[in-house]
């Protein structure tokens, strides 16, 4: 009787925080993959799905400077696209943070080819921060930031 109930106390104790395990990794594996849908939209073109990922107060820091979604949509996403179908990326492991209904993504990798005649071999840092919407997550801010990469 007494293994049965150090069974049933185990279950019992262990149970809850599995399920709470599992339920904190749900978030991580949906915003991770708001990131690479953002990605691969880019990839394919499709500046309408990359939009659609971005809320509307959103802020791109890249090259620099800030963006808004709009000025971002009529300056920067173009090349941002075109750079993306040029080149071959190697976005390195996401860390993926979730407190609340905000996220945030970190990764280092790699992007090479040739762009606008010029051969790239780059150590690329992106910071994706993403809020949880009633249409679900969306990203908020985006910085990047590029160096050329070691030889």
């Amino acid at each position: 009787m007494r293994a049965v109930t150090s069974v049933l106390t185990a279950a019992l104790l262990l149970g809850p925080a599995a399920v709470v395990g599992q339920q904190a990794a749900v978030p991580a594996a949906e915003v991770a993959a708001v990131v690479e849908r953002f990605h691969s939209a880019l990839k394919a073109g499709d500046s309408a799905a990359v939009l659609a990922l971005l809320t509307p107060d959103a802020v791109i820091l890249e090259a620099g400077g800030v963006e808004t979604r709009d000025q971002y949509r009529s300056h920067h996403l173009p090349g941002d696209i075109a750079f993306a179908q040029a080149t071959t990326s190697d976005p390195g492991a996401p860390t993926v943070t979730v407190r609340g209904d905000v996220a945030w993504v970190s990764s280092v990798g790699r992007t090479h080819g040739t762009y606008r005649g010029r051969d790239l071999d780059l150590t690329g840092a992106e910071l994706m921060v993403l809020t949880r919407t009633a249409d679900g997550w969306k990203i908020a801010a985006v910085h990047w930031s590029s160096r050329a990469r070691a030889r």
